[in-house]
């Protein structure tokens, strides 16, 4: 793909990125200890919008591979996300006090709906960009540089508020950030879907849906990558959600929570072409995996850090951010390949019932760290309130920050040790899936 092509693909990563950091890391520290929800009725909720994904995601994602328009089947669901998305997200960043459990709780099920109607549809749609083994990591590359560009960009307005004016802290940084992503949401999307043409030489999908699901589980490889994604992105859900709570309650920084997170995005954004050139060099697998053990090990890191060590956990922060960018680039490049194994076996491009599932994984986890992460500062008596918190509960919760993800990146690097899925074995599924490939069109027409 040229770059110009790349580029505009990579657009619409933009509000993805930038929105679900908010979602990850300010609102339920904002709803917990600004607006008066409490920490257990935050981590309930987080667990229950999920119900409603574990509807919608699989439903989406056969409905997208089943969608046959003019337009294509990717862009039109991708188009219809964004009033559901922008409504979702005025009333999630920028509540009205006071609010309630069931008013988080409505608002983040609307947002996961066009969430999943954007996310699935985009993604599914990478996979069907190029067969190339290492063009699908450039793919992924440039859209996660891109995603990753505009979420350091949006975390530098509210840094140069708090330097400059002295405006700062988690409800100016949900409003300011809020109102970026509103903006460009629909100019992203909009761009993405006009520039980009969609491919039209698919093979339909025919199975029905639990069949399909049913063909999917025996898919191996793809099991495997979604227990090491679904563990790597639980633990960082974990540590996404306790870094403003780290920074207040520990290290005793009141504004700067943004500035750490902007600091780590942009050291991810700056690892992406390091880890493109090395997974080239070494395969995906081998330099994913080498990337989440360094990750684990750097954690225990923030162990020594206290009040009045803000500025102390940038060393730590920029190594782990550069790390952080592997799996940014790569889980997402090998999804593509494992996808070309059901291709081969059902006969189908059936991207979209993959994304779909990983799109829920994503979800969950997204809810279920955060969850488990408040769930268990309640447990242990913190309290979110500045200067409230005994030495135990502080304690408890620089042990989760650290352990959280230092267990998920291990245990997720041990899973994908030996994957099966090298570049000689997919490159033997892409020759009989070119062989293939003629005889079926002829059988469709």
């Amino acid at each position: 793909m040229s770059r110009k092509m790349l580029f505009y693909y990579g657009l619409a990563d933009m509000p993805i990125q930038m929105a679900g950091i908010l979602v990850a890391a300010f609102v339920p520290n904002y709803y917990g200890a600004d607006l008066g929800v409490s920490l257990s009725a935050v981590a309930t909720v987080l667990l229950l919008s999920r119900v409603f994904d574990g509807i919608t995601d699989p439903l989406i994602g056969w409905l997208s591979d089943r969608t046959n328009t003019r337009w294509g089947r990717r862009r039109v669901w991708m188009v219809a996300s964004v009033p559901i998305l922008m409504l979702a997200m005025y009333k999630l960043f920028m509540p009205e006090p006071p609010v309630s459990a069931a008013y988080l709780l409505g608002w983040l099920m609307t947002l996961w709906l066009g969430w999943t109607m954007l996310f699935i549809p985009y993604y599914a749609w990478a996979a069907e960009l190029s067969p190339d083994y290492n063009e699908r990591t450039r793919i992924t590359g440039w859209r996660a540089a891109i995603g990753l560009g505009a979420n350091v960009l949006s975390k530098l307005v509210p840094v140069l508020a708090i330097f400059l004016f002295n405006y700062g802290g988690t409800r100016e940084t949900l409003l300011l950030v809020g109102s970026m992503t509103l903006v460009l949401l629909p100019l992203t999307v909009g761009l993405t879907v006009w520039k980009v043409p969609e491919g039209r030489d698919y093979l339909p999908t025919r199975i029905a849906l639990l069949p399909g699901l049913k063909l999917m589980w025996h898919n191996s490889a793809f099991k495997r990558l979604i227990a090491a994604f679904f563990i790597n992105q639980l633990g960082t859900a974990i540590s996404t959600s306790l870094i403003v709570f780290y920074v207040r309650g520990v290290l005793q920084e009141e504004q700067n929570s943004i500035l750490q997170l902007m600091f780590y995005f942009g050291f991810n954004l700056i690892g992406i072409p390091f880890w493109i050139k090395y997974s080239r060099r070494v395969g995906k697998h081998r330099a994913w995996r080498i990337a989440l053990c360094s990750f684990a090990v750097l954690m225990l890191g923030y162990l020594f850090l206290g009040a009045g060590d803000f500025y102390w956990m940038f060393p730590i922060t920029a190594v782990t951010g550069f790390l952080g960018g592997a799996s940014v680039v790569i889980a997402n490049s090998i999804k593509a390949d494992v996808i070309d194994v059901d291709r081969l076996e059902s006969g189908e491009d059936r991207a979209a019932w993959f994304f779909a599932v990983w799109s829920f994984a994503t979800k969950l986890a997204v809810s279920l760290g955060p969850s488990i992460a408040l769930a268990v500062l309640a447990f242990i008596g913190y309290s979110a309130a500045p200067g409230e918190s005994s030495e135990a509960g502080t304690l408890g919760l620089k042990l989760l920050f650290v352990f959280g993800p230092a267990t998920g990146m291990m245990l997720s690097g041990l899973i994908i040790w030996n994957f099966p899925l090298t570049e000689e074995r997919h490159r033997e599924i892409r020759e009989q899936l070119s062989a293939r490939r003629p005889s079926a069109g002829a059988d469709a027409g």
